[in-house]
């Protein structure tokens, strides 16, 4: 796990290709803290900057910037490579003589004797690759299937500057940064950027499963080499059938895999445990994997309704791991809000960001990697608007739109305090987490014409016609009417969205920057991308069944750790968002968001702001996540814009 930066540009002369790419290293400093490394070509105009965080082969073969034998390929490279033993072998066949164990090593190699595309098809893992073709003058960047690493790059006329980070690129003098007011407003909506978009005119997330070649002196070209709707298509085109045990057999034995390969490292490693399903899964096979004992990792809070740490010692007291917890108090999340802008260096508004770096933080005092739970929700269905699209919905959706219309004004008729303190009542094993938020969430889209409008109103958080007045969002693959033609049921619409959009730009960013921030490596074997091809072919019955959501899922678990320790209603890494806002954090929401402040930003519609936090402080509606996006927009625009 590494930072990766560089740059070509026909005006630069050697040194200062050498120190803006010392510049831009600087600036990733904290993703890789045990090595630095730069290669420049002046000839070409080329720079390769590399931060290393030593996790395989620590010794100086694993160094980077990387040549092969030839001399011809120079790479660097972020993430890990869980199969590069099994590549291994073909390469020695050929006569190649390694230096060291890296899997960098094993990728350029590969590149070198078998090509780019034939080289991605074998990889198994997590990477943001940079290649140099000495020869061809041609540069290469890659992302992985999943969009697990970041890679950003932007061409500004013969300039053409990337890396892991945009603050990387900020540091090099050819371009100024620029809002794009397009990307705001589709912030506003999502709570994140969806890609390729950033903050930024004219700079782009390179998509996940994607290869962007770069001609010297040219324009870049990208091509996909993974797609997710044609593994999609597949999927629902052939499921898979057998007996519930065969099929919990084949998961099983993809996850175990998953896990042992992720278990792999020359440095110490742990897991995130919250005691949910999907981590309380992880940790499962890291145990019956054998491979010694298993650190596991919890944070909790002082507030009951939010502090999942019981559940998550529960688990850990059933599977003999060396659990370690830390309770956090409202105070250190408070300490840390203020940094969140210089680890999410574009407006990202994910509250369980915070959990995040604070787990993360704590992690990282006891191991160098952590394996983490992220993904099963959108595999295997686990989001309450999966389990409302595969039944609420269909039956709703055949009454008359004016009925629904009325039933949504009465449901939001009682304020969300309202309804949580009506449904007090019933038992924490019936009653989600912040019921009256999701009642309030449930009104909000019964009056939508079909369930694709019903899915863009349930992942919005501001209407950005509203909030974001005179300018039109980038609109991408939440409105591409074709999906319907190609996936007719709506769960699986949600399920192909929330992979390409809320997966990579939200759950994997929230992951990347908060491990990142303190060099701690997350590893996510559930998204391994055979689990994900196998999750496509499941029918339905094996991810909801009798309202039971990630039901196959639940089963693999099931033979590791009793049902009655992990059921219960989902609870999201949540945070006691909107009580802060009301209480200590109120003087500092109140200064970011000021009438003022917001009309000479001339960013949002200072009126429509004000009055969603003036309706908060009165306790009548809960607008915390809209606030949210609000408020990181403008203490990023404080530290950055």
């Amino acid at each position: 796990m590494c930072g990766i930066a560089g740059f070509i540009s026909h005006r630069s002369g050697g040194p200062q290709l050498q120190a803006i790419a010392a510049q831009m290293n600087e600036c990733l400093r904290h993703r890789g803290p045990d090595d630095i490394g730069a290669w420049t070509d002046p000839e070409a105009g080329v720079a390769l900057a590399h931060r290393r965080l030593s996790v395989v082969d620590l010794s100086a073969a694993g160094h980077q910037p990387m040549v092969s034998a030839s001399g011809r390929f120079v790479i660097i490279y972020n993430g890990e490579v869980y199969s590069h033993e099994e590549i291994r072998p073909s390469l020695t066949e050929r006569g190649i003589a390694f230096r060291g164990h890296s899997d960098t090593e094993v990728i350029l190699e590969s590149v070198e004797a078998f090509g780019i595309e034939p080289t991605l098809s074998r990889l198994i893992g997590m990477f943001a690759i940079a290649l140099w073709d000495r020869r061809e003058r041609t540069l290469t960047l890659v992302r992985d299937r999943l969009g697990i690493k970041p890679l950003y790059w932007a061409k500004f006329g013969d300039l053409f500057v990337f890396g892991s980070e945009l603050k990387a690129l900020r540091v090099h003098p050819g371009w100024t940064p620029r809002i794009d007011r397009a990307a705001v407003a589709s912030y506003m909506r999502h709570g994140y950027i969806p890609a390729p978009r950033t903050i930024y005119e004219g700079v782009f997330k390179l998509e996940p499963g994607t290869v962007l070649s770069l001609p010297f002196q040219g324009e870049p070209r990208i091509s996909r080499y993974w797609d997710p709707r044609a593994v999609a298509r597949a999927g629902l085109a052939s499921p898979v059938h057998g007996s519930d045990t065969a099929m919990t057999d084949q998961l099983e034995a993809l996850l175990l895999d998953a896990v042992k390969r992720r278990m792999i490292a020359d440095v110490p490693l742990g897991a995130f445990l919250s005691g949910g399903i999907d981590s309380s899964t992880v940790v499962a096979l890291m145990k019956a994997a054998n491979a010694g004992p298993v650190k596991t990792y919890t944070i909790g809070f002082d507030n009951d309704d939010y502090d999942e740490a019981p559940a998550a010692a529960a688990v850990a007291r059933h599977l003999g791991t060396e659990h370690t917890e830390l309770t956090a108090t409202s105070q250190q999340a408070l300490d840390l809000i203020p940094q969140l802008p210089e680890w999410y260096d574009e407006p990202f508004a994910d509250s369980s960001q915070i959990p995040t770096c604070l787990v993360s933080a704590m992690t990282r005092r006891h191991v160098t990697v952590a394996l983490s739970g992220d993904g099963g929700d959108e595999l295997f269905a686990g989001y309450n608007r999966h389990q409302w699209a595969a039944g609420s919905w269909s039956s709703l959706s055949m009454l008359p739109q004016a009925i629904r219309s009325g039933m949504a004004a009465a449901l939001t008729n009682v304020s969300t305090d309202g309804w949580s303190r009506a449904l007090a009542f019933l038992p924490d094993a019936v009653r989600p987490a912040q019921v009256g938020d999701k009642i309030h969430k449930l009104a909000s889209v019964l009056a939508l014409p079909d369930g694709d409008a019903a899915y863009r109103a349930l992942v919005t958080q501001w209407d950005p016609a509203a909030a974001v007045p005179g300018v039109a969002e980038h609109k991408g693959v939440l409105w591409d009417s074709s999906l319907a033609d190609e996936m007719p049921d709506l769960l699986s619409r949600m399920q192909f969205l929330d992979l390409v959009t809320y997966l990579p730009d939200d759950i994997l960013t929230k992951l990347d920057r908060a491990t990142m921030s303190v060099a701690l490596e997350g590893r996510v074997p559930l998204i391994d991308h055979r689990v994900v091809e196998f999750a496509w072919r499941l029918p339905r019955r094996m991810k909801i069944r009798g309202g039971t959501s990630k039901w196959l899922l639940r089963q693999v678990l099931h033979r590791h750790v009793p049902a009655e320790l992990v059921t219960r209603p989902k609870r999201g890494f949540a945070i006691p968002l909107a009580e802060w806002l009301r209480g200590p954090l109120r003087d500092w929401a109140e200064g970011l968001l000021s009438e003022q402040r917001l009309r000479e930003a001339g960013l949002l519609d200072a009126g429509v702001v004000r009055q969603r936090w003036q309706e908060h402080l009165s306790g009548r509606r809960n607008w915390e996540q809209p606030l949210w996006t609000a408020l990181m927009l403008e203490s990023w625009r404080t530290r950055w814009g």
